[in-house]
């Protein structure tokens, strides 16, 4: 019963963790405009994104305007394009696989022998997919901190940590969880169902009539 609740757990986290990565890669607000020393220019806030830059005054008027050419943009910034995408990807593939290892769990055998090769597979990809958000998320907020604290960034320049960084830090951590869980599914699985004395399972193997190989068979 145990196992089963975890299991749900897991695949709430990988759904919610999902989300978040589309999210994520969608908002704009991964680079936000700081308001420090003299910027006091607060009627207007900027946004810098994957896909677009938004300005917004007083939060009443949104203008988002998406780049212009892909081959214009700073190769990091491609770099991470490509990593969100292939991570979107992964977390609906790595839910699919979630699901259908709950099912047929759930459907099969009680006990260890009952979980599916579903759950080792969507386990690693959850983890793989947690790693994926993660590296973008924190290289950015990394260049956010070095160039807020550098005196040779101009302050109109400096930029602060958007909504968007902190969603996927959020969906990173769920979907790290998630293939954590599951893996340790498989591993607990995989061992309970191994004999813990193997020469006494041998023992009784060779007393119920089946194959047992002598000493002279080793020679």
């Amino acid at each position: 019963m145990a196992c089963c609740v975890l299991q749900i757990t897991g695949l709430i986290f990988g759904g919610v963790g999902m989300v978040g990565t589309l999210a994520a890669m969608a908002m704009p607000q991964w680079r936000v405009s700081a308001y420090v020393d003299g910027n006091i220019v607060v009627f207007e806030t900027i946004w810098e994104g994957l896909w677009m830059d938004c300005i917004s005054q007083l939060g009443i008027r949104l203008q988002c305007k998406f780049y212009d050419s892909v081959l214009a943009l700073p190769p990091p910034l491609e770099a991470f394009r490509a990593l969100m995408c292939i991570a979107v990807g992964l977390s609906i593939v790595s839910f699919l696989m979630a699901i259908v290892g709950v099912k047929y769990t759930q459907r099969g055998k009680e006990g260890p022998q009952g979980i599916s090769i579903f759950i080792l597979a969507a386990g690693i990809a959850f983890l793989l997919t947690g790693s994926l958000v993660l590296i973008p998320v924190s290289w950015t907020g990394g260049s956010i901190i070095r160039d807020f604290y550098d005196p040779d960034v101009p302050v109109p320049l400096k930029r602060e940590l958007g909504a968007a960084l902190y969603v996927g830090w959020g969906s990173s951590a769920l979907l790290l969880a998630a293939g954590a869980m599951y893996c340790h599914f498989w591993c607990w699985a995989d061992t309970a169902t191994r004999p813990r004395y193997p020469l006494l399972a041998r023992a009784r193997l060779a007393q119920a009539g089946g194959p047992a190989l002598g000493v002279h068979a080793y020679v």
